[in-house]
């Protein structure tokens, strides 16, 4: 989570009804590193094979890396 924050966005919107709206915006595809060495370590310690870890670290890989996959 610290890196999550980390790299977080602070956003500010305003709306009629409310005034001012200030949310972090977190960016989970820059944090992939740490998402894939946690994936590894639960992958031990569950027994998983490596084709098990393989499938769990890319399965939702476009969801955590977004547009960046498309710009290769």
């Amino acid at each position: 989570m610290k890196d999550f924050n980390k790299n977080a966005i602070r956003k500010t919107c305003f709306y009629k009804a409310t005034g001012k709206v200030e949310f972090d915006e977190y960016h989970p595809n820059k944090s992939k590193p740490i998402i894939d060495e946690i994936d590894k370590v639960l992958a031990k310690h569950y027994g998983f094979t490596e084709e098990e870890l393989d499938f769990i670290i890319n399965y939702d890989i476009k969801y955590r890396m977004g547009d960046e996959l498309n710009e290769e």
